[in-house]
Formats: C-alpha cells, sequence, structure tokens
C-alpha cells in the first residue's frame, strides 16, 4: 500500500511539472509556430547581448513606417520579447524568432477608416545585414519577406545560424553571388529565395543536397537556366513535401536512372510547380514516382507536346492540376478524369484541346475552379457543369460554343455561396438571361459574357458583380434597369457595342466605385446626365458613336482621375470647355472628333501634359492653332514606357488583388478607321483636320518630337511649313492637305527617314519638291493641287527642261550653271597658271646667270649620258646577231 501511494504521489508531482510548463502556453500562447513572449509580472526576460544584437540589426534598417516603433533603449522598451516580431522562449528566455515578413505586415496595418488598402509597396528598406545578428545562435525562425535590401549580397554568416529551422526571404531583392554557406543549415526544414535578384544561383549541387531536413523549397524568379542538373540535385532532399520553381527558365532535364531511382529522393512529393519554365513533357516521367503523393501540380506555360498525358489519371490525389497554355494536342475524354475524385482546381486553358464529354457524364469531383478556355467544347453547351454545384470560378471563353444558354445555368450560380469569376466571352451563345427574380446570394466579382449574341434587356441582378462585361452583344432596350439601383460595387461597366437606346438616367451617383465606364456603339440619346460628374474615381469614359446632344456637363470637372475621354461621333455642340485643360490632369486620350463643337481651341488645354492623343478633327473648330502647343510634355518626349494603357483594378476595397484592364480607342489613321488596343500606349497623335482653322501652323509645334500622327488637313491655314519640321523624327504620318499653305518644301522633310504617310496636296507650294531618297517615292498624289510646284515624282521643273544656248540669262541660275564643267572662271585659271608656270621657269634662267649655266650644263650631262648608253646597247647586240 505504501508502493501503491509513493506511485501515485509521483504520478501527481510529474502531473503538476506538466501543469505548471504548459500554463503560461495556455493563458497567452503565441499564435506562430508556438513561440511567444510571456513576461509574467514585468520581468526582464531579453537577454543583453541578444538585445543588442537586434538593436544593431535595426541600424542597417530604413523604417519610415514607424513598423519597428517597439524597439528601442527606452526605459519602458527594455524587453526585447515584446518587440514587435521577435518572440522568446519560455524555457530559456533566448530570441527564437525574428518575423519581419510580409504576412506580419499585413497583421500589423490596417485599413483606414474610409476602407481602402493603405498600400506601401514595402514597409522596410534594408542597407545592409548587421553581422551582430550572430548572436543570436538560438534563432530558429527568420523571415524577412518583402524587406527590400536595395540588391545587396545575402551575407555568407547566415550559414552560422545553425539553429534556424525557417527561413524565409521572399521578395527581399537580395543580389550578387548567392552565399553557399546556406548549406550549413542542416536543420532548416522551411527555404524561400524566391523573388531575389541573385547573380547566380548555379552551384545548386554544392550545397542544396545538404539540407537534408528541407521539406519546403522555393526558388521561384531567380535564373537556373544553366543548371542543367536541377532535376538531380533536388531528388537528392529525401524529406522534401513542397517544390516551387516558377519561372526560373529551367531547361527540360535529361531523365536518368539515378534521378528516377535515387534511394535518397522524397517519397511524399505534395506540391510541384514549375510552371513558367522551358520543360518539355518528359517531365512526366519522373512526376509519375509521386501518382500516389502528389495532390498539386502546376506545369502552366512550358513547352509540353504532344497528347495530354495519360499517367495524369493515376495521380489519385490530385487536388490542383494546371496545365494551361502548353502544346498538347488531341483529344481529352472522360476517362482522363475518371479516377481524380478529390480535384478541385482544373486547368486545361489551350487552343489545341478538344474536350470530349458525353452529355450525360458525371464527374467524380467538385470543383472549385474551372479554366478551360480556349478548349474547344462545342457545339453543345457543356451539360457536365450542371453537377457541379461548389465552383467559384468558371472559365469556358472561347470554346466554340453555338447554343442556347440554359436556364439552369442562372438557377444553378444563384446558389452558389459566392462567384469570383465567370467568363463566357467569345462564343456564339444565344438567348435571353432570365428577369431580375433570380438573386445571387452575394455577388459575382468578375462577369463577361461579351462577344456572343445574347439578347433582350439587360437584368438588373447582373448589376450586383463588381465587373460587368456585356460588350458586342444584342442587348436592346433602355436604360431603365438603374432605375432601382442602390449603392453599386461596380467598378467596371462595358455595355458597348449593343442596341440600347433611350435617355440615360441621372442615376450616377450611385456608381461612385465605378473606373471604367464604356456605353459606346449604342443608340442613346439626349444630354449627358450631370450626375456623371459625381463619378470621381472614373478612369476611362467611352461613350463615342451615340446620338448625345447639347454641352458637356462642366460637373465633369470632377472626374480629376480621368485618363480616358472619348465622346467622339455624336451630336455635341458648343465651344471647347476651358476646365478640359486644367480639371483633368491625368487625361492622356481625348477625343472629341465628328462633333459640332465651335469657337476657338482653349488655351487652357495647353496645360493637358499627359496628353498623348488629342482628336479634335470634324468640327467647326475656328482661330489659330495655340503656340503653346509645345508644353504637352508627354508628347515631347520620344517613345513610350508601355505597349498599352493598362489600368489596375482591386477587387474590392479591402483586398490587395485585383485585375488588369486595357484601354482601346477608335482612331482615323490613312484614311481608314481603326481600332487601337494592344499598342495604344505607342499611339501620340494630334488630329485638328476637317475644322476652320486659319493662321500659320505654329513652329512650336516641332517641339512634340515624340508625335506619330500629325493631321492638321482640310482647314484654312496658311503661311510656310516650319523649316524644323525634319526635328519629327517619329513621324509615321503627316497630313497638311487642303489647305492654303505657300512657299517651298523644306530640305528637312527628306530626313524623317519613318514617314510612311504624307500628303501635302492642295496648297499654294511651289519649287523643286526637295530630292532625296525619301519624298521621291510617292505617288504624284501627294503633292497633286500644287500649280507652282515640280520636280520628282511631279512633272520636271521648267529650268531642267530648257537647252543651254535657249536659257535665258538670269541672275538667279547660277546654282544650275554650278553642276557644269566649262564656266568663266576655268579661263581665268587657265591664263593666270600659263603665265606662272610660263615665267616661273623660264624668267628665272633668262634674268639668272648662274642658273643658266647650270641648266644647260645640265642638259650637256644627259645628252651625253644618253649616247654612251646607246652605243654600248648596239655594240651588246652585234655579237648575237
Amino acid at each position: 500500500m505504501e508502493d501503491e501511494g509513493i506511485r501515485c504521489l509521483n504520478k501527481l508531482f510529474r502531473a503538476l511539472i506538466v501543469v505548471v510548463i504548459l500554463l503560461p502556453c495556455v493563458v497567452n500562447p503565441s499564435p506562430s509556430l508556438g513561440f511567444n513572449n510571456i513576461s509574467s509580472g514585468g520581468v526582464m526576460r531579453c537577454i543583453e547581448r541578444e538585445r543588442e544584437a537586434l538593436l544593431a540589426f535595426k541600424q542597417g534598417l530604413v523604417d519610415d513606417n514607424n513598423f519597428l516603433s517597439s524597439w528601442g533603449i527606452e526605459e519602458h522598451k527594455q524587453d526585447c520579447c515584446k518587440w514587435v516580431g521577435v518572440h522568446c522562449s519560455n524555457r530559456t528566455n533566448h530570441v527564437i524568432q525574428l518575423d519581419l515578413g510580409l504576412e506580419r505586415h499585413h497583421r500589423t496595418r490596417s485599413f483606414d477608416q474610409k476602407g481602402h488598402p493603405h498600400f506601401i509597396r514595402y514597409y522596410l528598406q534594408g542597407k545592409m545585414m548587421n553581422p551582430e545578428l550572430i548572436e543570436l545562435q538560438h534563432l530558429k525562425y527568420l523571415d524577412l519577406s518583402w524587406i527590400n535590401f536595395n540588391g545587396i549580397r545575402l551575407p555568407d554568416f547566415i550559414g552560422s545560424l545553425s539553429s534556424l529551422r525557417y527561413l524565409d526571404l521572399f521578395g527581399a531583392s537580395f543580389g550578387g553571388q548567392f552565399p553557399s554557406q546556406v548549406g550549413n543549415l542542416t536543420h532548416l526544414q522551411h527555404l524561400d529565395l524566391s523573388f531575389n535578384h541573385f547573380a547566380n544561383v548555379e552551384n545548386l549541387n554544392s550545397w542544396l543536397p545538404q539540407l537534408s531536413s528541407l521539406t519546403y523549397l522555393d526558388l521561384s524568379y531567380n535564373n537556373l537556366s544553366n543548371v542543367p542538373d536541377w532535376l538531380e540535385t533536388v531528388s537528392k532532399l529525401p524529406k522534401l513535401t513542397n517544390l516551387t520553381l516558377l519561372n526560373c527558365s529551367l531547361p527540360s532535364p535529361a531523365i536518368r536512372s539515378t534521378t528516377l531511382f535515387n534511394i535518397n529522393s522524397s517519397t511524399s512529393l505534395a506540391h510541384v510547380d514549375l510552371s513558367s519554365n522551358e520543360l518539355t513533357s518528359s517531365i512526366f516521367l519522373w512526376l509519375s514516382k509521386y501518382n500516389a503523393t502528389l495532390g498539386h501540380l502546376d506545369m502552366s506555360f512550358n513547352q509540353l507536346t504532344g497528347l495530354f498525358p495519360d499517367v495524369i489519371g493515376n495521380m489519385s490525389s490530385l487536388a490542383y492540376l494546371d496545365l494551361s497554355f502548353n502544346q498538347f494536342q488531341g483529344t481529352i475524354s472522360e476517362s482522363h478524369f475518371s479516377g481524380l475524385s478529390k480535384l478541385r482546381c482544373l486547368g486545361l486553358s489551350s487552343a489545341s484541346l478538344t474536350l470530349n464529354f458525353h452529355s450525360k457524364w458525371v464527374p467524380p469531383f467538385q470543383l472549385d475552379s474551372i479554366f478551360l478556355g480556349p478548349c474547344k467544347m462545342g457545339p453543345h453547351f457543356p451539360n457536365w457543369l450542371q453537377t457541379q454545384t461548389s465552383y467559384s470560378v468558371l472559365d469556358i471563353s472561347n470554346a466554340g460554343i453555338s447554343d442556347t444558354l440554359p436556364s439552369w445555368f442562372w438557377e444553378g450560380l444563384s446558389h452558389h455561396h459566392e462567384i469570383g469569376f465567370v467568363d463566357l466571352s467569345n462564343n456564339q451563345i444565344r438567348g435571353t438571361i432570365p428577369n431580375s427574380q433570380i438573386d445571387f446570394l452575394y455577388y459575382p466579382r468578375l462577369l463577361n459574357l461579351s462577344w456572343n449574341q445574347l439578347e433582350g434587356q439587360v437584368p438588373p441582378f447582373l448589376l450586383k458583380a463588381s465587373s460587368l462585361d456585356l460588350s458586342h452583344n444584342n442587348f436592346s432596350g433602355s436604360f431603365s434597369f438603374l432605375f432601382p439601383m442602390k449603392a453599386s460595387n461596380l467598378t467596371l461597366l462595358d455595355l458597348s457595342s449593343n442596341h440600347l437606346d433611350g435617355q440615360l438616367p441621372d442615376c450616377w451617383t450611385h456608381f461612385k466605385n465605378l473606373l471604367i465606364l464604356d456605353l459606346s456603339d449604342n443608340h442613346f440619346l439626349g444630354r449627358i446626365p450631370s450626375t456623371m460628374g459625381s463619378l470621381f474615381s472614373i478612369r476611362t469614359l467611352n461613350l463615342n458613336n451615340n446620338g448625345f446632344v447639347g454641352e458637356l456637363p462642366s460637373s465633369l470637372n470632377n472626374c480629376s482621375s480621368l485618363v480616358v475621354f472619348d465622346v467622339a461621333d455624336n451630336n455635341l455642340s458648343g465651344p471647347i470647355p476651358e476646365w478640359l485643360g486644367y480639371g483633368l490632369p491625368n487625361l492622356t486620350i481625348l477625343i472629341l472628333r465628328f462633333n459640332h463643337f465651335y469657337g476657338s481651341i482653349p488655351l487652357q488645354m495647353c496645360n493637358m501634359r499627359s496628353i498623348q492623343i488629342l482628336d479634335l478633327s470634324m468640327n467647326n473648330i475656328s482661330g489659330s492653332i495655340p503656340k503653346c502647343l509645345n508644353n504637352l510634355t508627354n508628347l515631347a518626349r520620344r517613345g513610350s514606357s508601355s505597349l498599352t494603357i493598362t489600368h489596375t483594378i482591386y477587387v474590392n476595397s479591402n483586398s490587395l488583388t485585383g485585375y488588369s484592364y486595357d484601354d482601346e480607342a477608335s482612331l482615323i489613321w490613312k484614311g481608314m478607321m481603326s481600332k487601337y488596343k494592344s499598342i495604344l500606349g505607342l499611339v501620340k497623335s494630334i488630329h485638328l483636320s476637317s475644322n476652320r482653322l486659319t493662321g500659320e501652323i505654329p513652329c512650336e509645334i516641332t517641339d512634340l518630337v515624340g508625335l506619330v500622327s500629325l493631321n492638321l488637313s482640310r482647314n484654312n491655314l496658311t503661311g510656310q511649313i516650319t523649316p524644323n519640321i525634319g526635328k519629327l523624327q517619329s513621324l509615321d504620318l503627316l497630313d497638311l492637305s487642303n489647305n492654303q499653305i505657300h512657299g517651298t518644301i523644306p530640305t528637312s522633310l527628306i530626313g524623317i527617314s519613318g514617314l510612311g504617310k504624307l500628303d501635302l496636296s492642295n496648297n499654294n507650294l511651289s519649287g523643286k519638291i526637295p530630292l532625296g531618297s525619301q519624298l521621291q517615292i510617292y505617288e504624284p498624289s501627294v503633292f497633286a493641287g500644287n500649280p507652282l510646284l515640280c520636280g520628282i515624282p511631279l512633272q520636271t521643273c521648267p529650268s531642267e527642261e530648257t537647252t543651254p544656248e535657249k536659257q535665258p540669262v538670269v541672275g538667279n541660275q547660277d546654282e544650275d550653271n554650278n553642276d557644269r564643267f566649262i564656266t568663266p572662271g576655268f579661263y581665268v585659271s587657265l591664263g593666270l597658271g600659263f603665265v606662272v608656270g610660263f615665267w616661273g621657269v623660264c624668267g628665272s634662267l633668262i634674268f639668272n646667270r648662274s642658273w643658266r649655266y647650270t641648266y644647260f650644263k645640265l642638259l650637256n650631262g644627259l645628252n651625253y649620258w644618253l649616247n654612251v648608253g646607246v652605243t654600248l646597247f648596239r655594240q651588246r647586240r652585234m655579237p648575237d646577231e
């Protein structure tokens, strides 16, 4: 009994010890990796040398946002275990975790009161990594992700932090030589070196295999193009479960037997992301080793070819599969997916694949994300989608579907918890969208039904999306579906190229989040609503090709973020508003073409420093061209930083994720209406044709050296073409036709080598067309209608047709006579040469006796030498004869 009592007391004592040890964790648990900073009773827990090391490390950082304000030497900041990002061991008080990374920033920083993200690209900048950090010998967790170290070298001492289990340097912008000393971190389990600028990580085989405890490896966005044995190196990590080598320029490896049957290889690889590389289909031979364990496989944007790999059907644990944007061919049937019951995400976007599923096929999986555009799955709408009840992303764009949109599609969609993205664009889907009694529980973020054959009215429930693109369909009716709207979450609304009509309702105060609005190519009438001025965030406003009348509402002056403003092809009138020049500082494209605007061009428009395309053509604008146009600084710069004009649109105000939208503009180019999108950022144009402009073309316009197109045709411009026109070296189009310009064509014009379209016809130009390799290649029509103009490619100038005998003597013919060889100057030079040559030799012999004696002595000597030479020559030939 005593023994049992003693054993009970021992058990009770041990239990009390466990409780004492675990009690702090229960009272105040740490949110990260079980590490915490408990400081009971206000007792100092920080070890002095580690505190000094951390303060020295802080000195190497630039903390403009006071992220590390809790770090300091003040009395109330002495305990480093309470500092932001620092965690200490409860048992030893040593610093075991330093977390200053991206996730810590997100947890620490909150959004402002308006709900907009307080976005800072980098919370911390790094000048250096102080070597005193090596004092943290008990450090197990180090996260410096997204601290901008501005390309400095990752120090070698990082390999001396031998206790490290977790090292995250994602996006830290380190550069230079990668330290192979990282291979000394033999306890390391998590290593993320992605998004850095290392000069080379080519010596992988010298350090990576030493990390035998590694389970997570991410080297994304590091150049591994010169590492042909990368796969064999990775295969030497026995515990690896997560491998991410995104966009590393990986070459396709040689699959060796040592790679396939390496006994030290991991047998539990679960996550593989090798997307955006140069891999071929041979990689599937290696991936087949992990049929039972692989749950995530991303091989998109590679060079995979041939038929869809059968090995995919054997990966029974697969939940995420993305093979998009490769070069697969052939047909995929339901048999390829019969064993993938755990699949949640499917990405097969490829123009060469055909999905041939039976109309009654019931897949074994329930997908969350479906990316199948532009795989061919038509002509019928895929019925198997009816079985998928939980997806939030659906892309079946450009799928060759030519069918009526089934009613079950919208009914099923309305029961999904939340739709993130639906894209049915670029098909030939017909039918109407059901009325507003169908509603979403939440709302779809992005809904794209463009380029189909949908018809009928637009149902109001679609406006619950944050992005709605219904362009290029056959929708009709009025805009009345906007009336019942309350505050809208729409950031993009594109209803262009439909058959909508009537007046726009004056209810745009409901759309304060709207960034992109395109109502072009419809049949809208009436005035532009004044409440459009409440779209304070609007960046693109396209109202062209409608029937709008009246003046531009002055309230649009409030749209200070406007970048693209296009109201071409309407019946708008009135003077051009002055506020266009000072109220819209970001305006890049302004198109007022084909309206009834009148009056002069306001001088305030010279303040549009961001303008890239200015089109005021086909109006009734009068007066002169402002000389201050050289203030348009964007046009005074050659080239462009981007091919497109792109906007980044966030999904909602509390998110830093979003999507991009590329602007499009219709421009008259070389006599044809063309749409520009993919190269819109390169187009720099001033188009003032078909107005009533007078006066001279200001010479200041030649300061706009970035201009690609200058069209001033069909006006009443006078004066001469400025001699400095050749400064516009970027010009592809110059049209000055149908004016009253006189004088000669400047010779500097032949220096614009890239000038593809030129029209100077129907003016009062005179003189000879300058000779050069450029102007003579144009058709005569380019110069027609200028009676006093001559030279190639027109008729020969009169001075070139007359003969020299009949040519009248006029004072200005010196230029033509300069090309002749026999001139009066020739005879003068001949006479002077004879006099100087003759008297220079003979005169010296006549008047200087000693020179004369010497000269004749020389002649006698020459005579004697010739006689002797001839005599000897004859004597030598006589014996031979």
